[in-house]
């Protein structure tokens, strides 16, 4: 049974500013967030468009998942929205399938960015992937920051 998990995180950066930088986060992250991402590297495609597969390492901040497979399904550059599929690695020890689903909403100066995922426990008594959620809210704010120290 598919179950479904939402956050939103209001920003203080401009939506093309975030989304831009979040669309770079194969370089980016690893770079800004050494103790949330060790590597991020790309196995197939470029990275961003649809069918691309990245590799991620996490560093001592991701309590859960050490090493994760990422697909991107559907990239809207004008919604600002991208779709991806983890398609290996340590979440599937805990979810059938896990598909997440980023969109970067402008919002008077600033922007909303909505996380949701739809998952499939591998067992019952597989908690709700809330760790996944603070960790993907934890980021939103951390590049928002970044961002509003470059500028």
């Amino acid at each position: 049974m598919a179950l479904t998990l939402d956050a939103e995180v209001e920003v203080k950066s401009p939506a093309d500013v975030f989304w831009r930088d979040l669309r770079e986060s194969t370089t980016l992250f690893p770079k800004v967030f050494p103790e949330d991402y060790k590597s991020i590297s790309v196995v197939e495609g470029d990275g961003k468009a649809p069918g691309s597969v990245r590799v991620f390492h996490y560093g001592e901040g991701s309590p859960l998942v050490k090493v994760s497979y990422e697909k991107i399904g559907e990239v809207d550059e004008e919604k600002k929205l991208v779709t991806y599929s983890i398609i290996d690695g340590d979440l599937l020890k805990y979810y059938k399938n896990f598909k997440g689903t980023i969109t970067v909403v402008p919002k008077g100066e600033g922007s909303l960015v909505k996380w949701n995922c739809i998952f499939e426990k591998a067992s019952p008594e597989v908690p709700d992937p809330h760790v996944i959620k603070d960790f993907a809210i934890k980021n939103f704010v951390e590049l928002d920051e970044f961002i509003r120290k470059a500028e």
